[in-house]
């Protein structure tokens, strides 16, 4: 019996996610930022949105098993990576391919009843990135390196899992299971950590890996008012690792559209939940008694943009709560 499975990440960079001055060209429009990708990819998909220029790279860790009276007896790759291009406008548009880097596969790892697959695929930017790194010589012309390294393990009953092994610090990885459904999130951007400190050689194709925090997928109805909670040009926060965004038993008179970061839900001090970027916090407070019932706490740096609770209709912040109500267990 032959059983397949897949895992894939889409790269791709959010609006306002570069900071410092070489987010310049970016904002002259010689570069541009990424149309969020779809929320569910079907077969040719990747193709499709390459050609468009809607991400940066795509890693495809597709793979295959047979079994045989129970045990797996083979196993095997049919993954892909492809590379996106850079399109700058200086006058007329240029487009600029990418420097696509081998796809890295290790061998798959088989115990009989699992095979895990291992697979590393990414690149750089065919523009040139004038930045200062952390070693000499100090300074890089060309662009950092940006990779995903995604798992998948197959079982003997044609079940799968995936992990997001390691990760490049920027851009946003977007994670998506099998079916094509998104399914997980990188849950941290760090531009300056990307462009001073990962040039090729601290990256998988020289034998090192960097972890990366995951972030959970927000609910449909958290997707949908991200749209109207950034049409009302919000007031964008920035809080340190270990501060507080919302203390438990303050008043609560905004609600917040976490864009980067991860943050920490506690109840009279027991964690009950993680939040990343996509989710909305704050709307309990507006809804219930005016005063927060749970602490928010950052668990990286965290940006988010904030808004008036009076901005998003009742309703719409009754079916985020319905979600939300973490401190009834």
């Amino acid at each position: 019996m032959r059983y397949e499975s897949s895992v894939t990440s889409i790269s791709w960079i959010p609006s306002e996610a570069m900071t410092g001055p070489l987010r310049l060209p970016m904002d002259l429009g010689i570069g541009h930022y990424d149309t969020p990708p779809p929320e569910r990819i079907e077969a040719g998909d990747l193709t499709s949105l390459c050609a468009a220029d809607r991400f940066r790279f795509a890693n495809h860790l597709s793979a295959w098993v047979e079994v045989d009276n129970g045990a797996i007896v083979d196993a095997g790759y049919d993954g892909e990576a492809l590379l996106g291009s850079t399109v700058a406008k200086l006058g007329v548009a240029i487009t600029i391919p990418g420097v696509s880097f081998p796809l890295l596969q290790s061998k798959p790892q088989i115990d009989g009843q699992s095979a895990r697959f291992v697979q590393t695929a990414g690149g750089r930017t065919g523009a040139p990135l004038p930045r200062r790194i952390d070693r000499a010589p100090f300074i890089r012309m060309t662009s950092p390196t940006a990779w995903t390294t995604l798992a998948l393990t197959i079982t003997t009953d044609g079940s799968s899992s995936f992990e997001l092994v390691g990760a490049s610090p920027f851009p946003r990885h977007w994670i998506f299971d099998a079916g094509g459904a998104l399914a997980a999130k990188s849950g941290l951007i760090d531009f300056e950590e990307w462009t001073r400190v990962h040039d090729h050689d601290r990256t998988p194709w020289h034998d090192y890996e960097r972890s990366v925090l995951m972030a959970d997928v927000e609910s449909q109805i958290e997707r949908d008012l991200s749209k109207v909670v950034m049409s009302t040009k919000p007031t964008m926060v920035k809080i340190k690792e270990g501060a507080k965004l919302i203390e438990q038993g303050q008043p609560g008179e905004a609600i917040y559209l976490i864009l980067d970061g991860m943050l920490v839900v506690d109840v009279s001090g027991d964690p009950v939940a993680e939040l990343g970027p996509g989710a909305i916090v704050g709307e309990r407070a507006i809804l219930e008694t005016g005063k927060a019932t749970a602490t928010v706490t950052a668990k990286t740096p965290v940006r988010a943009a904030r808004i008036p609770a009076d901005v998003i209709d009742r309703s719409e912040l009754e079916r985020v709560a319905e979600g939300h109500r973490r401190e009834e267990g």
